[in-house]
């Protein structure tokens, strides 16, 4: 079974929301004109996503002067019913807890 070329670089495993989430955990005070052009979406795109995860529960948004903090609930369950044991806090971790982890410097020693 082969896949043509023209669809083999069209899809990934994370969706849009899972990347607003993720850029949102990693900077609560992210604007969201910097998630939309982080993750290739446009702003109005990024708003949407972002009423969506405030809508199911997994973000609220405060005010703070002219900005937006957001603050994230990692105990709500993953929406797909094949995942819904799992806390979006699981996801989350799995990626920011990897990019907490030193790596190996230019030498290929772990960095201090």
């Amino acid at each position: 079974m082969s896949t043509s070329p023209a669809r083999s670089g069209q899809w990934t495993f994370l969706t849009n929301h899972a990347r607003v989430l993720l850029r949102i955990a990693r900077d609560p005070e992210v604007r969201l004109r910097d998630v939309a052009s982080g993750i290739g979406i446009t702003e109005r795109a990024a708003q949407i996503i972002v009423s969506d995860l405030e809508a199911g529960g997994y973000l609220t948004r405060e005010r703070v002067g002219r900005r937006n903090r957001y603050t994230i609930d990692p105990t709500v369950a993953l929406r797909h019913p094949s995942e819904a044991g799992h806390p979006v806090g699981d996801l989350l971790g799995a990626f920011l807890s990897r990019e907490n982890t030193p790596g190996p410097g230019p030498d290929g020693a772990p960095d201090a």
